[in-house]
């Protein structure tokens, strides 16, 4: 594969293309100013807007919130994995019906498998804008967002509605629903009761990992971040390992499937048979399946990525072996 070829499984930061009206509460006061970034996959975009920067099937997508101090993203529930890891800023990340059954402040580096099934959050409460990188599991992501009822209703005197089929329609730009198609209906109290509210104990103690703890043990060698014999223990279609300055090797490897490489820190030199790449904090990288390839630091200093590579296991609920 020649460098350009390469090129165009490269997503740069400074390339992100992101939809401001991604989600049904994108003009709801206090989550108005969110971006979503949809890199690897289609996603979860409800918005014709959405650009997907590769559509190759990977077995999981690749995305990306981008927030402004203050701004959140509303109460949501996901039937497959969702993966964040904090690359700019510093976040909050809530849970419960009400968003108010635990919650938990994640730093650069640190990550969050959210358990499948359960409403959840976000906030950017740094000074500064801030991003947070996302791997959702299966290829169709489990078929969309599922909202919590007041988000929904709050979003309607907003002038977005959401249909039964997934789609948005801004009201504010002349939209109404299709013939045929009625608004998505809301939860009952008896669907309600099938959203559990798990404490902060089980969690942040199963499923938060914080990156300066990561990079200690990566001095043995790369850390299995989630997998089924992971330090998360999950079984999500996909596994995330953290490669760092002390683990690297030039040694190259091949997968069976297409991989991700995703710097955190510093920047990162790839090497395959017919060209190389410098990789960036904020790149993702889609390596294909049989490709030999190589990641190691390019400079001095803190150096650490994110590698995601899918192991067929069925995208679901989270695994509970």
């Amino acid at each position: 594969m020649t460098p350009e070829e390469m090129e165009k499984r490269i997503v740069r930061y400074g390339d992100l293309q992101p939809c401001k009206t991604a989600f049904i509460d994108a003009h709801t006061p206090g989550s108005d100013q969110k971006e979503n970034f949809t890199i690897i996959g289609g996603g979860v975009s409800e918005s014709p807007d959405q650009h997907v920067h590769i559509g190759i099937p990977h077995g999981f997508n690749i995305g990306a919130a981008g927030q402004p101090p203050h701004c959140r993203n509303s109460l949501h529930s996901h039937r497959t994995a969702e993966v964040f890891f904090v690359l700019s800023g510093r976040w909050r990340f809530f849970w419960g019906r009400w968003g108010d059954a635990g919650e938990v402040i994640l730093n650069e580096g640190d990550i969050i498998n959210i358990p499948t099934g359960i409403f959840r959050g976000f906030q950017n409460v740094g000074t500064d804008y801030g991003m947070i990188m996302a791997i959702l599991g299966g290829d169709d992501a489990g078929g969309g967002v599922i909202w919590a009822p007041q988000v929904i209703e709050d979003a309607k005197a907003h002038g977005l509605v959401l249909g039964e089929n997934g789609k948005l329609y801004d009201s504010k730009k002349g939209a109404s629903l299709p013939d045929g198609v009625g608004p998505m209906p809301l939860l009952n109290d008896e669907q309600l009761k099938d959203y559990p509210e798990p404490t902060g104990m089980n969690v942040v103690g199963g499923y938060v990992r914080r990156y300066h703890d990561m990079a200690a043990i990566g001095r043995d060698g790369p850390v299995k971040v989630i997998g089924e014999k992971g330090i998360i223990r999950d079984k999500p279609g996909f596994e995330v390992d953290l490669i760092t300055r002390q683990n690297a090797t030039d040694v190259k490897h091949s997968h069976d499937k297409p991989s991700v490489l995703m710097p955190m820190f510093g920047h990162w030199r790839v090497e395959w048979e017919g060209g190389a790449a410098t990789l960036a904090p904020g790149d993702t990288m889609s390596v294909p399946e049989g490709i030999n390839h190589s990641a190691v630091p390019s400079m001095t200093g803190e150096a650490a990525l994110y590698h995601v590579v899918a192991t067929g296991d069925p995208a679901g609920l989270t695994w509970k072996g």
